[in-house]
């Protein structure tokens, strides 16, 4: 995937998570996932699975045509 597609993604996850007043921490506990791993896709740097990023847009009520780009 695009750097700038995986950046924009991330800017998206992060404003979404900060509409919903979570951390960082509390976003990857509820998707059950690594804080540090969630971290890292926030700052466009990891690509999730599929089902990670479905487990994410659960945790912060978002549909995906919200957080993707195209």
């Amino acid at each position: 995937m695009d750097a700038k597609i995986k950046k924009k993604i991330g800017d998206k996850l992060r404003e979404f998570r900060e509409i919903a007043n979570l951390t960082q921490a509390e976003v990857a506990n509820k998707a059950e996932i690594n804080s540090n791993y969630y971290a890292r896709i926030e700052r466009g740097e990891e690509q999730p699975a599929l089902d990670t990023l479905y487990d994410i847009l659960k945790v912060l009520k978002v549909k995906s045509s919200d957080i993707l780009p195209f």
